[in-house]
């Protein structure tokens, strides 16, 4: 079987967006870490569990919603909880299922570290674009979703499940 090799225009493309992707992360990242003490993906984990009805969710809702594997948010969870920001109870409707709660400390968390987050956010990609580069890069995460998540398992479709 012959490789479908990148042409030139696909390697530059292809290498802009893996500069993208393992910018990105530190980017956000080191705003967190200095200001908060949280990763990304803390802070993810964190206002998922925010935004949700009684700031808690099932153990396999909060993995579909921060786009994690089980394993990697039990992880987090753990690391967490040691910090008092949410606490692991069995859940109401199930007991072999256990749900992640936010504590009082893990929203005042959440409301500490969100303006310096969004502030990053903005800073590293929206005020980059114009109107019409952001509905192009939509399109685009659309698009590879589709691919890569065809079940739409995970959140960030613009279809909402």
């Amino acid at each position: 079987m012959d490789t479908p090799w990148l042409d030139d225009r696909e390697q530059q493309v292809w290498r802009r967006f893996a500069a993208v992707l393992e910018l990105l992360p530190g980017v956000l990242d080191s705003e967190l870490v200095r200001h908060d003490s949280l990763t990304h993906f803390d802070y993810f984990t964190l206002a998922m569990l925010s935004e949700a009805p009684d700031r808690t969710l099932r153990m396999g809702t909060l993995a579909g919603l921060t786009n994690a594997s089980l394993a990697r948010l039990s992880n987090v969870v753990t690391r967490l909880a040691s910090r008092g920001l949410v606490e692991r109870k069995p859940s109401a409707d199930d007991r072999r299922a256990t749900d992640v709660a936010l504590t009082e400390a893990g929203w005042a968390k959440v409301v500490e570290a969100a303006p310096g987050h969004v502030r990053t956010v903005r800073s590293s990609v929206f005020d980059l674009l114009d109107p019409d580069h952001l509905d192009q890069l939509s399109s685009i995460c659309e698009r590879l979703l589709d691919g890569l998540d065809p079940q739409h398992r995970l959140v960030g479709h613009g279809r909402t499940h």
